[in-house]
């Protein structure tokens, strides 16, 4: 899939890797609402695609593919953001469940259960577990999902540069660290359920035939761990925000300090010579 002289060829690129978008855009749409339309996750893919394609370095680091991977996959999911397909009352819902993960933890020091984090909220559990069935495809455990928004991806963020910082390297390695002992710390069933999903690829209903529940039991247990998961990432963040702040305050009162050395010397210079110049004695 080289030119002449030695380049990706573009068009080739494209040709090769366009099953590979709709494999994925069907993957995706497993997870997602009937509402929302298959053409228009593969088309986003294809944009995803183009840009991989014209983006793209051979010194990255990556092969190429994984490098499609992460593009395809973040266009897709940039275009169901776009779109806003679910409804705000949900997202306002799914939101609260994260924080009240988040104060519960912190309270007890370990993950609440479903009926604590219920009650909480002011819901019976039964509404509880219908919110987490009702927000089947807003919870897509990608890592672009973790991110602050910005165009770059997962990959681009950690496939450290010639110019990259090595503080925002450290951070990274921390943010992917999180997220690892996160998974690990899941109760039993929702861990399970998460490497089903996502490891093994199995749909709903299979890993329910799996566990002996229902489909719906499923769809819950998976958004209960993502709101989970979510939950201990943004409180990473946060630390990692504050850290940042630390590291930029101390810089910033160190090049203060380092500006005002050469003013102090003077000005200590000039003092020593009028006090020598006051206690010499009179010819």
């Amino acid at each position: 899939m080289y030119t002449a002289s030695g380049t990706l060829d573009r068009n080739q690129l494209v040709t090769h890797y366009a099953p590979l978008v709709k494999r994925i855009a069907y993957h995706l749409m497993a997870r997602l609402p009937s509402s929302v339309q298959v053409d228009d996750i593969i088309q986003n893919g294809m944009l995803g695609l183009l840009d991989a394609i014209k983006r793209y370095e051979e010194g990255l680091g990556a092969q190429f593919e994984t490098y499609a991977v992460q593009r395809i996959r973040g266009a897709m999911l940039d275009g169901l953001r776009d779109n806003d397909w679910l409804p705000r009352s949900l997202r306002r819902d799914m939101r609260r469940i994260e924080s009240a993960v988040s104060v519960l933890e912190q309270r007890y020091g370990r993950q609440p259960a479903e009926k604590e984090l219920a009650e909480s909220l002011g819901m019976s559990l039964s509404e509880y577990q219908k919110t987490l069935q009702d927000a089947r495809g807003c919870q897509l455990v990608y890592f672009e999902d973790f991110s602050d928004g910005d165009d770059e991806t997962y990959l681009e963020r950690n496939v450290a540069g010639k110019d990259a910082d090595p503080l925002e390297n450290l951070l990274n390695k921390d943010m992917r660290e999180t997220l690892v002992r996160s998974i690990e710390d899941l109760p039993e069933r929702e861990k399970t359920v998460m490497g089903l999903y996502y490891e093994r690829d199995l749909n709903l209903r299979e890993i329910g035939e799996i566990l002996g529940v229902t489909e719906s039991r499923v769809c819950q247990l998976h958004s209960q761990a993502i709101a989970r998961l979510r939950s201990r990432i943004f409180d990473g963040k946060r630390a990692q925000e504050k850290d940042k702040a630390a590291v930029s305050r101390r810089a910033s009162a160190k090049q203060v300090a380092d500006a005002a050395a050469p003013v102090r010397a003077a000005a200590a210079a000039k003092q020593a010579a009028a006090s020598a110049k006051v206690r010499r004695p009179a010819r």
